[in-house]
């Protein structure tokens, strides 16, 4: 019998904190730490990248839910080139609020010497970094963007090569949707080769109890000047992006299907083809491929605070299992308590790492082991497309993926990294099978 994955809370938090006096929610909230938007990539500083070529203004080809998304590209031709001739698009991914395109250029292109961009653009391929003015707003919106900037593209270019075209995390998916839905709707996207880093084509994953916590803090120590820290969790993005998902810190019943956003964006990119036909689809994943995970024992506890009249403890995410604890928040008498029913140890499947226990043990002020600040964000096997029904894949986690068989994969063909490392990490194993994939282009 299959069980669906869900999660219990006890003692609602409302009726918690209406115990609570005035004293107490002040100092609870001082325990807690400072305001800001948890999870969200902190703002970089000043990055260097080359001045490009060329700054394209884009609007979505078309509306979704009514709302038309914008954005930008930055074109960096290839050496020698005066005009764009090999376009290799290359799309931002999850954040919230705009993209940094000098960011994005810089992330890419520090980690090696030559540059991952700059080795491109002297293969003589044309890079766009293709961004968003809005991360965090539904993926098919920003979808339209791509579309706009794929046309754009086709219209510049000189002579007829055609286009690689994909992006890193969400970008990935936004242009995997963007290129189906052109092929659905009949329009030429003239692609050849499709690519995705680390993005979560079966979901990602951030943990049920941070997203709790996020509230919880949130609703007791409200923002009325901006976003408060839930701001990012309770976007269109993530909930369409993660596999497990609550709505805020009271919610009880399923979480794989608690969002109505994920639902509609599965039937929609299902619609459109699931994936775009034509291109050759590749595919990098920042976790390992043998199945080797992360040291994050199930159940473990990563915070324990004690600050009268605030007692709080969050664990790592436990191994399936009826009614496991994952956190308790005390407020003097009265317990917040949360517990899932047949959720997979995510927290330390192989897979790209994001240090969610470590920037909410930082916004809060909090100790915590080096060991613990990382836990997986997109699984190796979404990385990589596994052929899994994305509400019923959590049970291949730590599936060993070296010998995997051609048709158990979406993809054309992937890598792995050699180690379970930070999501978007430019590691050399990953750049270079990728080059050599570009190479015959």
């Amino acid at each position: 019998m299959v069980h669906e994955p869900r999660i219990d809370v006890e003692s609602r938090a409302q009726s918690v904190r209406n115990s609570l006096t005035e004293e107490q929610s002040e100092r609870i909230s001082d325990a807690l730490g400072e305001q800001g938007i948890w999870f969200a990539t902190p703002h970089p500083g000043v990055s260097e990248a080359p001045r490009p070529d060329r700054v394209w203004e884009l609007v979505g080809d078309k509306p979704h839910l009514g709302r038309t998304a914008t954005g930008r590209a930055a074109i960096h031709l290839a050496d020698g080139h005066t005009a764009l001739t090999r376009p290799l698009i290359l799309a931002d991914g999850f954040g919230y609020g705009p993209s940094d395109l000098d960011a994005l250029w810089a992330h890419f292109n520090s980690e090696r010497s030559p540059g991952f961009l700059d080795q491109l653009r002297t293969m003589g391929i044309d890079v766009i970094l293709l961004g968003f003015d809005q991360r965090q707003t539904y993926l098919q919106a920003n979808a339209a963007v791509a579309v706009t900037c794929v046309q754009r593209a086709i219209q510049e270019r000189q002579g007829d090569l055609p286009l690689v075209v994909g992006g890193v995390s969400m970008g990935g998916m936004v242009t995997r949707y963007a290129l189906a839905r052109m092929e659905t709707e009949g329009a030429d996207h003239q692609t050849d080769k499709y690519f995705s880093f680390d993005t979560p084509h079966l979901g990602a994953w951030i943990p049920l109890v941070l997203q709790q916590l996020a509230y919880l803090h949130e609703s007791l120590e409200p923002n009325a000047n901006g976003p408060g820290q839930a701001e990012l969790i309770r976007s269109p993005a993530a909930q369409q992006l993660l596999w497990a998902w609550v709505e805020n810190e009271d919610y009880s019943g399923p979480v794989t299907t608690a969002s109505p956003l994920r639902t509609e964006f599965l039937d929609d990119l299902r619609r459109v083809g699931w994936f775009p036909i034509r291109p050759y689809k590749l595919g990098l994943a920042n976790g390992v491929g043998d199945g080797t995970g992360r040291d994050l024992p199930p159940g473990t506890p990563v915070f324990d605070l004690h600050y009268d009249p605030l007692q709080l403890t969050a664990r790592i995410q436990p191994d399936m299992g009826q009614l496991q604890n994952v956190g308790t928040v005390k407020f003097g008498a009265p317990t917040w308590t949360s517990a899932t029913s047949h959720v997979a140890a995510f927290d330390g499947a192989p897979g790209g790492t994001l240090d969610s226990w470590g920037r909410v043990a930082d916004a809060i002020g909090l100790p915590v082991q080096e060991r613990f600040r990382h836990s997986c964000f997109v699984p190796a096997v979404s990385a990589i497309a596994l052929a899994r029904d994305p509400y019923h894949w959590q049970t291949d986690l730590y599936r060993d993926l070296t010998e995997l068989p051609k048709d158990e994969t979406f993809l054309d063909a992937f890598c792995c990294d050699t180690a379970n490392t930070e999501h978007g990490n430019v590691s050399e194993v990953l750049i270079d099978w990728f080059l050599e994939q570009l190479a015959g282009w």
